[in-house]
């Protein structure tokens, strides 16, 4: 039995992945991501409304991400902008995600 090439099992992996996401698609079952993008939305929105105050539950909020991030190897200052970033956006209280339109039933 020979051993297969790197482009082999690299397209394999691809024919792969594709089969896992469109029966993701399918199934209409979340991502990873998607599930995560709706639960910071819920923790800032949740945030605005703390009986400690907004600013004091955003920053406890955030220095919880943060330090996760850091674990991770990424940097401080860029976690926090990115942070800051989207909670001013998420602040409004609108529903911030286009919808998913292949998600959408015919």
């Amino acid at each position: 039995m020979t051993k297969k090439s790197k482009r082999e099992i690299a397209a394999k992996q691809r024919a792969r992945q594709q089969r896992v996401r469109d029966e993701a698609r399918i199934r209409r079952r979340p991502s990873r991501d998607d599930l995560a993008r709706i639960l910071l939305w819920k923790m800032i929105m949740c945030a605005e409304k703390h009986p400690l105050g907004r600013r004091r539950a955003l920053d406890r909020l955030c220095d919880e991400i943060v330090d996760g991030l850091e674990l991770q190897g990424f940097d401080v200052r860029e976690s926090e902008d990115v942070f800051e970033d989207l909670a001013s956006r998420y602040a409004d209280g609108m529903f911030p995600f286009r919808p998913k339109r292949h998600l959408k039933p015919a």
